[in-house]
């Protein structure tokens, strides 16, 4: 829509969320984050209608239904990405709507569904285990299913064939990285633990009754408690093999538990009640958005006393700056390669006199000093030998990391 061609080049995701925000990018002047937004909190109601048809189609009952969608709707992680133009709450809806139609029965349309979801992110196909195990027995329809599934995703995502070359380096780098690890995780607990964590923190203690409703799944194992039950365990055990536990990858799950939970008819009372406690998390971690980030307040800051054409060096989670010419600092993580321009003098050598940071990569890679030895220097030898010009931190009516700029002195 802004003149770049349906062929993206670019393939760390799939395609889809790309093609579904185009059509409605197409009045905007430039790409525009606002309406990429109303997008995907229209694509999360989507999720929660779709877990309500997951639950009530599951075990045949308006209150599983009832507790599926409300275990989505309050999830603090559904919540918190939902207002954000990334794929994983379009990968819980595709998620949702396939184990709906697998439960049903429906394995054609269901094999749709898992390509539409592998279309958003690629951990959908990992919908294959669930869908073979609804079509057993029904060879032929299950071929057509999985046949569906791949002409899907093929069709939301054409160019992985065009370039399929880069298409699978790009998805395999994006996967190695993740089993790599990523800053901020360096001493995080073991993936199971942490996985567990992140559950935790998007459901409270409602996460107790979807788990026991998995262990009830695994001692019946009816067709629909084997298709629900085989999705959490292998999607599960998947992230067992990240080193990066970003919150945001258990998504996936949280319908699947929430059908789960919602088995229980006589425990739904005490579930919804439970989902008060995710719900309470979901409104403060909200109330904090009222408040104005500080990198917003630090950017008309720099507009008003850099100059324009000013070189500056800035951290990666800094904002923009339209009339600078600004040498983007790389991100430090696990197994990556260290950036020579996080060297004071190398900086001076590249006439760049001004350093703008963030302790959103600041106070990470200092927290883990024993694993980025030549980044935190960088970061010392700032604090030590440099001028501070500017420094805004979070409090009162603002949000979000601190942030420092800094001024270089001559060699």
């Amino acid at each position: 829509m802004h003149g770049g061609g349906g062929d993206p080049h670019w393939f760390d995701y799939p395609s889809l969320l790309m093609y579904v925000n185009a059509p409605f990018q197409a009045w905007q002047d430039e790409p525009s984050y606002l309406t990429a937004r109303i997008v995907g909190v229209v694509l999360a109601v989507g999720a929660i209608a779709a877990s309500w048809w997951l639950g009530r189609r599951a075990f045949a009952s308006p209150t599983a239904g009832i507790v599926a969608a409300a275990t989505v709707a309050v999830c603090t992680l559904h919540v918190a990405y939902s207002r954000a133009a990334v794929t994983d709450v379009p990968l819980t809806l595709g998620v949702a709507l396939a184990l709906a139609l697998m439960v049903k029965g429906r394995l054609e349309f269901a094999g749709v569904a898992v390509g539409l979801a592998a279309g958003f992110k690629y951990p959908g196909v990992f919908l294959l285990v669930p869908l073979v195990v609804a079509g057993w027995r029904r060879w032929s329809r299950l071929a057509i299913s999985v046949a569906l599934a791949g002409m899907t995703f093929l069709a939301t995502s054409p160019f992985v064939l065009v370039h399929r070359q880069q298409a699978w380096d790009d998805a395999l780098r994006v996967q190695r990285q993740a089993r790599d690890g990523w800053l901020g995780f360096e001493h995080d607990h073991a993936a199971p633990i942490a996985f567990a964590d992140r559950l935790w923190h998007g459901l409270g203690p409602a996460l107790i009754v979807g788990a026991l409703g998995l262990v009830v799944a695994c001692v019946r194992r009816t067709r629909v408690d084997l298709i629900l039950a085989s999705f959490v365990v292998v999607y599960f055990a998947d992230l067992l093999t990240l080193s990066a536990h970003f919150d945001r990858y258990v998504l996936p799950l949280v319908p699947a538990l929430g059908a789960l939970a919602g088995r229980f008819r006589s425990l739904a009372p005490v579930t919804l009640l439970l989902l008060v406690v995710p719900l309470t998390w979901s409104i403060r971690d909200t109330k904090r958005l009222t408040r104005t980030d500080t990198r917003v307040i630090a950017h008309a800051w720099v507009e008003q006393h850099i100059p324009p054409g000013t070189r500056v060096a800035a951290d990666p989670s800094t904002p923009k700056f339209e009339s600078l010419h600004v040498l983007r600092l790389e991100l430090p993580g696990p197994k990556r390669r260290f950036d020579p321009d996080r060297n004071v003098a190398r900086l001076r050598r590249r006439g760049i006199r001004t350093v703008i940071i963030t302790g959103a990569i600041t106070d990470r890679v200092l927290a883990a000093r024993s694993d980025y030895p030549r980044e935190a220097r960088f970061y010392d030898q700032l604090r030590t030998r440099a001028k501070r010009l500017y420094y805004l931190r979070p409090g009162d009516d603002r949000a979000g990391p601190w942030v420092a700029v800094y001024r270089l002195a001559s060699a």
